[in-house]
């Protein structure tokens, strides 16, 4: 999830796709190669953005379309308010953030049924005109349950039964500065230690906890949050962590937080929330919204020195809070409100699709699976040369800034009353 600050209007549903007439000129790099994930794991969605932390599923033998009332659903159930996403574990467990009142929790629900197992509560609820509720989404590793929440507290808990393991208060312990729409990174467990964006004073922007004992292994750097979640990526043979921050991309060291290098990206009201795509070998794209833009960098290693250059900038795609998809040479995702296509090689528009608010998506199986911010969910084929629907729903009312998450063929979606999981699978 993400910053919080925009209105809930959107264009009417049902428009025609629109060819892209106006060209941009820009360096064109080499071809891009083939995805080729780093981690290929199927059967689960435990954490954000899933395995790979790129919003695709490597799942196949989903439907291709859907019946005219949509998926089967296999359950529904009631939710307290919250825009944490769902992560679910191959042992069949969702965890996922709520709110109710004044409390926020985390719970641990049967991923096939929709039953309750544990919840256990994670502080005071963060209240917000556009909003309620926690906006993180819980990692799940080696069996335990990593949380960030919007007031800065982070916990480990035992994913069977929602024991704690330990917590760190960092708002109270290192003077983290809480972002307007508070903390909505999810953390990302790198190796044996948990990657934590903190913005505390003092050299405390960015913490490494051990995963096991949550003892402080390293903090470095300056700055101010945003509400992106970082990446892990190699290039050249250097592994780096990409932070979004709130008016910089950072890439920096896993084992110490030494910095490789950073480019500056400022957005209104530090609202840089999308999460940054890598594109293999040497590729970063990076995007947000109050109309900033776009950009591609490539980051170059020689010897112990890592350098960042920018290839192209576009206006052409302004994610605001949900993050692009990439399918080969194409990149997928909203520009405001507004779903488009671009080219990964110079950020020319190919395409563009109104009428899904600023929804999100995810990438599977070839297809991509379209939640609108309104509830309504689509299926599309994955192409660059126009928008092709197959089949669309209505599953949900309200505010749906949550993004879906797939596991083991089947869908789960979420809003500020609800969640939902519907069979996608191939009879």
């Amino acid at each position: 999830m993400g910053c919080l600050s925009c209105n809930n209007s959107k264009s009417d549903t049902g428009e025609k796709s629109e060819q892209f007439s106006e060209n941009q000129e820009v360096a064109t790099p080499e071809p891009i190669p083939p995805y080729h994930p780093e981690t290929v794991t199927t059967g689960e969605w435990a954490q954000w953005r899933g395995p790979n932390r790129d919003g695709i599923s490597q799942e196949t033998g989903l439907l291709k379309s859907w019946p005219e009332n949509g998926p089967k659903e296999l359950w529904r159930i009631p939710l307290g308010k919250g825009f944490s996403g769902m992560s679910i574990t191959k042992e069949g467990r969702l965890y996922t953030m709520f709110s109710i009142e004044d409390d926020a929790f985390v719970g641990c629900f049967d991923a096939a049924s929709g039953k309750e197992i544990w919840r256990v509560p994670i502080g005071e609820n963060f209240s917000d005109s556009h909003g309620d509720g926690p906006r993180g989404t819980p990692t799940v590793h080696d069996g335990v349950v990593y949380l960030f929440t919007a007031y800065a507290k982070v916990y480990a808990l035992d994913a069977e039964t929602g024991q704690e393991l330990w917590t760190h208060d960092l708002a109270t312990k290192f003077k983290a500065q809480i972002p307007r729409w508070g903390f909505s990174s999810s953390l990302l467990v790198e190796g044996d230690v948990i990657l934590v964006e903190t913005a505390g004073l003092d050299g405390h922007l960015f913490m490494g906890l051990d995963k096991k004992s949550g003892e402080i292994v390293w903090k470095s750097q300056n700055g101010v949050a945003g509400y992106s979640s970082p990446i892990g990526v190699t290039i050249g043979g250097v592994r780096q962590i990409i932070f979004f921050v709130g008016d910089k991309i950072m890439s920096i060291s896993p084992t110490d937080g030494t910095l490789y290098w950073e480019k500056k990206w400022e957005t209104d009201y530090k609202c840089n929330i999308a999460t940054p795509i890598f594109i293999p070998p040497n590729k970063i794209f990076i995007s947000s919204g109050y109309g900033e833009g776009s950009a591609m960098f490539q980051v170059d290693v020689q010897g112990k020195n890592v350098t960042a250059s920018s290839l192209w900038e576009t206006k052409k795609m302004r994610n605001h809070m949900s993050s692009c998809v990439r399918y080969e040479n194409y990149l997928y995702g909203f520009d405001e409100k507004v779903l488009k296509c671009i080219s990964v090689t110079d950020g020319k528009e190919k395409w563009k699709k109104k009428g899904f608010g600023k929804g999100s998506l995810v990438l599977a199986d070839g297809l991509l699976i379209i939640f609108g911010d309104d509830g309504d969910l689509a299926l599309a084929e994955v192409t660059p040369v126009e928008y092709r629907e197959k089949s669309a729903v209505k599953v949900l009312d309200d505010l749906c800034w949550t993004r879906p998450s797939l596991a083991d063929g089947k869908l789960y979606l979420r809003n500020m009353e609800e969640m939902v999981c519907l069979d996608i699978r191939e009879p």
